[in-house]
Formats: C-alpha cells, structure tokens, sequence
C-alpha cells in the first residue's frame, strides 16, 4: 500500500530580504512552546513558533541544547509511529 503525504510550504524571509521556499515536515509541541522542522532545496531548519496576536512567526533558536531536545523528541515520535506500520 502506498502512503502519500501532502506537505504545507511556506516561504521564509530572511533578514536580507531573500526569499527561500521549505515544505514542513513537521510540528512539534513540547510543553508551551511550539516548533516547526521545514525542509528546503539544500538544508533542513528547526524553528520556534512564537505567537503575538493573532499571527504566528518563525525564529531561529539560538540554543543549541534546546535544539537537540527538540529533535531527539521528534526522532522518538517518528520511530515511535513507523513501528505501528
């Protein structure tokens, strides 16, 4: 059988003004905070959703330990649903 996954794609632009195209692959609640894992052409993001009002933006995370919580967690819950397949 065969699994097909849509992706949502969003374009992010950065502080220079460029503009780059990602698909998500994935949302990540842990605890309050939430993170978005997007995929581009040549490299993979991890993001922090922060919310103000009504809109929602995407930051870096300049902690490299909260970064790796965040994958690990993520790499669990992937392995996690892959073995109920």
């Amino acid at each position: 059988m065969e699994h097909f996954l849509e992706r949502d794609y969003i374009t992010i632009e950065d502080k220079n003004g460029d503009k780059r195209e990602f698909s998500v692959e994935g949302i990540i609640h842990q605890g309050e905070k939430t993170y978005a894992l997007l995929k581009g052409d040549n490299e993979t993001v991890l993001m922090k959703v922060e919310d103000e009002g009504d809109d929602q933006y995407l930051v870096g995370i300049d902690d490299e330990e909260e970064a790796d919580s965040i994958l690990s967690a993520y790499e669990i819950a992937v392995e996690g649903t892959s073995e109920l397949k």
